[in-house]
């Protein structure tokens, strides 16, 4: 019994080493192929902070609030599901000769899809003197099905190089023995807005006319895919 068990583990190791050995010594062609392509950011994150210390006469953050969610409205904003609190702060900041003075701010977050709306809300909350707006995330809804796709497309243009590669040899492709990529690359996810800098505050000097169109644009965002396939040559 002993016997037979060593025989058959010496087997198995010799058949293991005689398939890796194959696999190196049959003749194949490795390429290294890379795709990108650009989008443009349709979920734009927008950080909005309300300060009472900020307006003339020291509004009240409730009349603010109530006033902002009236100018989000008016632009077709959905505030019950586009608009989010962030962040609740009231803390004591100043101290006066006759008592202390609570300074209360409220944070949010709200959500739009274009630059041309972003510019809008920006507008809109300068009018009603809320200017602390500052871009806290740009991003794309649909990025899981268009990495998926920039996957398949690389692989599909290594097995295109592939196959010209050995056209003037007159040999055939065979299967594909060995595929990797690397992770996707996506530039930064902030673009560019006049007067914007990233996680900064918007310019609160904007001069504008109702009726004229505000046209901006964000930076479009890159996104890198890479992958080497080895092939066997038949």
């Amino acid at each position: 019994m002993r016997i037979y068990l060593i025989i058959s583990i010496v087997f198995l190791s010799l058949n293991s080493y005689s398939q890796t050995k194959n696999f190196i010594d049959q003749p194949y062609l490795e390429t290294i192929a890379s795709i990108d392509t650009l989008i443009t950011p349709d979920e734009i994150y927008l950080a909005i902070i309300i300060d009472e210390n900020d307006t003339r006469g020291r509004t009240s953050v409730e009349v603010l609030e109530a006033r902002m969610n009236a100018k989000l409205i008016g632009l077709g904003i959905d505030t019950k599901t586009q608009l989010t609190v962030s962040d609740i702060s009231s803390n004591f900041q100043k101290y006066f000769l006759r008592g202390t003075s609570v300074e209360k701010s409220k944070e949010y977050e709200l959500l739009v899809h274009d630059a041309k709306m972003a510019g809008k809300v920006i507008i809109e909350l300068e009018s009603i003197e809320i200017s602390n707006v500052s871009i806290n995330k740009l991003d794309y809804s649909k990025m899981d099905e268009l990495k998926l796709v920039l996957l398949q497309n690389v692989v599909k243009k290594a097995k295109v190089q592939a196959e010209n590669l050995l056209k003037p040899l007159n040999q055939e492709l065979g299967k594909a023995i060995y595929i990797s990529h690397d992770d996707l690359r996506i530039s930064s996810l902030l673009g560019n807005l006049p007067g914007v800098q990233n996680n900064s505050k918007f310019s609160v000097g904007l001069s504008y006319n109702e009726s004229d169109p505000i046209d901006i644009e964000f930076d479009k965002i890159e996104i890198y895919s890479s992958a080497t396939v080895k092939f066997a040559i038949e």
